[in-house]
This record gives structure tokens, C-alpha cells and sequence, in this order.
């Protein structure tokens, strides 16, 4: 079956639907977009990513101000963070099938503008529910901000021009992280807390002019039908999933009944996995995990983002509570990890055309898992000068990491595979974020145990022992990546290692 392609204003075909196995596979060498796309693609990428990046990490160093304007234990603010997450991981599905059907432009505009309708939400949220409800929004905007954006990169560039534009789109990106931490702390140490999320809404109005302007619009002429039952099994399984973990935690369920809400999560998410398996058109293919790179890269990037998902929320928490610094100071120590992040941006092609995605997956994530460890080890008297070295290199590690794995998974996907690939790239991203948020509280809880959840020794205590758990955690992924061949992912890296077998088996 032959696709006609829309596009405006630049002429790039794309083919955003999955091909049915009655059908043959569409052409992996479909030519890309125009000098034009490449020239502001990456641009207007970047700016959605910078408002999501700055929306997530400058409220991490507000936590404990937040938390008591609105008279809420610190570690119960996760909610805020998780359900932001998970509003990202429910709502990715529908970007992809929307891309298809009305264009990547209309739905990259409309995404801006649920996001920054959200953000003023937040701002004037009066308690703990109202803030989760506008959080939730806001994910709904960022859910099809991400991983429509993403198509448009892959979309535009050749597959040796990938991890190029992947990069350069990231280093604008990490602007929000470098900024974040550092305004959150100067708005609430001198302003209203508020404006943590009312800053949000110039930076959307300038998105959406931009992609009025110049945003290509890649669409199928004949999107597959939506898939509403797999919608509602994954989104429920997911949704009861993450509740169970957050409310573990919290201990404001019975045993029995987190026990039971647990089976009927995985129940629903086994019942979505028996249902796609036989869709023509699933909500997310699990025909693309036969394929060796994307598989890899998701599980094991799922995997090893479960213990480094959690960091962003206990390090500020840590700085704080647990030694004492006020936020500004807390958020000059995790600015390290921006700046290392965005030289390790302008490297990491080099580095994985000299090594291969194979060596630095391997050892990267071993790498990693060993820091987050080596976390535990701060206290009040370690020299600041070590506190930022740690974080500079731990910055490095995670950037290599991030940028390793999202570019992998997309070495072997043909045209028609892109648009899949994408959205289960990304829902798996936020969900591990989200469970690695719920993971890092739930464990801290565990060590709290009985003691008061305003004690501040009792909290630095539980923390440190946190570090170690979610760095073995990390560690422990590393066998996921195991899998991998010296010349997997190849195409995207120029990586010259010994293929000893196809990629697809």
C-alpha cells in the first residue's frame, strides 16, 4: 500500500503509522527534511524542552517552602512530582496517533498551550490535591510536547545526523536545569513561591509563535484508528501502579488492600499486553521489542533510570533538611550536574563513534550507580569544593547515559516504526522517572520507620541509606545492557565494532 505524504512548510515525507503484518514494510531510506527544517527544527524542539526542564527542576529546591505554605510534609510533596510524571507516561500514547492525524504543528501549538494553562494552574493552587490536579494538566501538555518533537527531529534528519541534532536540541534543553534549581531558590527566598510556575507563560506565548511561524508539519494522510481499550487497560494498570507505590509509602492503606491494588494493576497491565499482542494496531507495539538496539535501549534505560529518577527530588531534600544549607545554596550545588551535562553534549557523538554504544552503556551505567552511592558518604562536614566534584562528574555520567539511550532506540526502527518507537521511548522514560521518584520516598519511609516525619536528623539519616539503595539499583541494570553487540546502533554512532549478528534478532 502505497502513503501519500502532507507536509508544510517544509517537504519531508513522513509515515507515521505502523504497518500492518499484511502489508509491506515502507522503504527505510525515505529522504528528509529540507535545509530549512534542520536549520529551525531543532530549535523549536528545544524550546518545549527547556519550559519542561525548568518547570521539573525549579521545583526541586522548593520542596520544603512549598510544603509548608501549604502545610504538607516534605516527603508528601513527591505527589507533585510524580504525578506530573505520570500525567506524562498516560497522555505520551495519544501524541503519536494525533501527530498522524492533525499534524505536527497543530498539536505541538496545542501542547504549549495546555501546558501553560496548566503552569498557571499550579500558580494559584491553594493546597496539596489542587496542585497534584494542575501538575496532572500540565503532564497532559508535555506528554505530546516530547515525543511529538522527537518525531519531527528523526523525521528531518538523516540517521547519522541524529545524535548530532539529538545533542544539540538537549544543550538549549539543559538551560532549564542550569537555571531551575537557582530560581526556585531565589523566588522563594525573596518572593512569593507562586512565581515558580507563573514564569512559565512568557516563555509559552514565545513557543507558540515560533511554531506558528516555522514548525514543519509532518502528518499521515491515513492514520490507524485509536486504540481505546488498550488506552483504558494501560492507562489504568499504570495509574493504580503508581498509586500503590505512593501510598506504601505513605502508610495510609492496609497491607491487604495495597496488596490487592497491586495484583489488580499488574492484572490490568498483563490484559494490555494479551490485547496488543493482537491489536492490528496497538496503542504501543510490542512487535518493535523483537528488535535487539530498542530493546536494549528502553529496558535497560527504563532500569537504570529508576535509581537516578529519584535524585532529583532527595538531593535538594538532602542539601536542606539534611544539612542545613538554605535553597540558594542548595541549588548551587546541583547546578554542577547542568554544567557537566552540556559539556559532556558537545562530546558525546566523539565518543560513541570511537567506543560504540556497547563499551559506554556497560560502563556508564556501572559508573553512575557507583556515585549515587558515594552520595551517602556527604555530610555536613564534607568540603564543598568535593560536593561539587561529585555532582560535576555525576552530571557527566548521567548525561552520557540519557543521550546513549534515546538515540540507540531509534538505530534500527524504519520510517513506519518511528512515530511507536517514539511514544513507548517516552512513556517508559516517565515512568521510570515517576517510580524512581515513588521508589526513592518509599524507601526513605522504610528507613524513617516509626520515627517522626519532621525530624530532621531522622530524615538525613533515611536519606543516606536511600543513596545506597538506588545506586545498587542502578547497578544492578547494568546487565540489561549486556545484550548488546560491538556493532549495535552503528548508523547512528559511525561506530566501526564487529558485527557479528543482525540487529533484529
Amino acid at each position: 500500500m502505497s502513503a501519500t505524504l502532507t507536509n508544510s512548510p517544509a517537504s519531508a515525507p513522513t509515515l507515521l503509522r505502523r504497518t500492518p503484518p499484511d502489508e509491506s514494510p515502507p522503504s527505510r531510506s525515505a529522504p528528509r527534511g529540507n535545509d530549512t527544517a534542520k536549520r529551525f527544527v531543532p530549535w523549536l524542539v528545544a524550546v518545549a524542552f527547556f519550559m519542561e526542564s525548568l518547570d521539573i527542576t525549579i521545583l526541586n529546591t522548593s520542596v520544603p517552602t512549598i510544603a509548608q505554605a501549604l502545610d504538607a510534609a516534605p516527603l508528601s510533596l513527591k505527589s507533585a512530582l510524580t504525578s506530573y510524571a505520570l500525567s506524562l507516561a498516560l497522555f505520551i500514547p495519544l501524541s503519536g496517533w494525533l501527530a498522524d492525524r492533525f499534524g505536527t504543528r497543530r498539536v505541538f501549538a496545542t501542547a504549549i498551550g495546555i501546558f501553560s494553562l496548566g503552569s498557571l494552574c499550579c500558580g494559584f493552587s491553594v493546597n496539596l490535591p489542587t496542585l497534584v490536579a494542575a501538575r496532572i494538566l500540565q503532564g497532559a501538555g508535555g506528554a505530546l510536547m516530547m515525543p511529538v518533537g522527537r518525531i519531527a527531529i528523526v523525521r528531518t534528519f538523516e540517521k547519522a545526523e541524529i545524535v548530532r541534532a539529538m545533542s544539540f536540541v538537549v544543550i538549549p534543553g539543559l538551560i532549564g536545569p542550569l537555571v531551575g534549581p537557582l530560581a526556585g531558590g531565589l523566588i522563594v527566598a525573596h518572593f512569593h513561591w507562586r512565581l515558580i510556575f507563573l514564569v512559565n507563560l512568557p516563555i509559552g506565548l514565545l513557543g507558540l509563535w515560533i511554531v506558528h511561524r516555522l514548525m514543519p508539519d509532518y502528518r499521515s494522510p491515513k492514520p490507524a484508528p485509536f486504540d481505546v481499550r488498550g488506552f483504558a487497560l494501560f492507562g489504568a494498570g499504570v495509574s493504580l501502579l503508581s498509586y500503590v507505590l505512593e501510598v506504601f509509602g505513605e502508610h495510609s492503606l492496609p497491607l491487604s488492600r495495597t496488596i490487592a491494588l497491586l495484583a489488580a494493576s499488574l492484572v490490568l497491565l498483563v490484559a494490555y499486553w494479551r490485547h496488543a499482542i493482537r491489536h492490528v494496531h496497538p496503542l504501543l507495539d510490542p512487535a518493535l521489542l523483537r528488535i535487539r538496539t530498542f530493546r536494549v535501549s528502553v529496558g535497560g534505560g527504563f532500569a537504570s533510570r529508576l535509581g537516578i529518577g529519584g535524585m532529583p527530588f532527595l538531593l535538594p531534600l538532602y542539601y536542606q533538611v539534611g544539612l542545613g544549607y538554605p535553597p540558594v545554596r542548595a541549588a548551587l550545588l546541583i547546578m554542577p550536574q547542568t554544567v557537566a551535562a552540556m559539556t559532556t553534549k558537545i562530546v558525546i557523538s566523539r565518543l560513541l563513534e570511537r567506543y560504540g554504544y556497547r563499551w559506554i552503556l556497560r560502563y556508564n551505567t556501572l559508573f553512575i550507580g557507583t556515585m549515587l552511592v558515594l552520595f551517602a558518604t556527604v555530610t555536613a562536614a564534607t568540603p564543598i569544593w568535593l560536593i561539587v566534584s561529585q555532582a560535576f562528574v555525576y552530571g557527566l555520567l548521567t548525561s552520557m547515559q540519557f543521550t546513549s539511550v534515546n538515540t540507540l532506540q531509534f538505530a534500527d526502527l524504519g520510517p513506519a516504526e518511528t512515530s511507536m518507537g517514539s511514544s513507548i521511548g517516552s512513556i517508559l522514560q516517565q515512568l521510570s522517572l515517576s517510580f524512581g521518584v515513588a521508589i526513592a520516598s518509599l524507601v526513605t519511609a522504610l528507613f524513617l520507620g516509626d520515627a517522626d516525619r519532621h525530624s530532621i536528623p531522622a530524615l538525613a539519616s533515611a536519606i543516606r541509606h536511600t543513596f545506597v539503595i538506588v545506586g545498587a539499583i542502578t547497578i544492578a541494570s547494568t546487565v540489561l545492557f549486556r545484550e548488546l553487540r560491538p556493532g549495535d546502533g552503528r548508523r547512528v554512532s559511525g561506530h566501526r565494532g564487529i558485527v557479528d549478528a543482525p540487529s533484529d534478532c
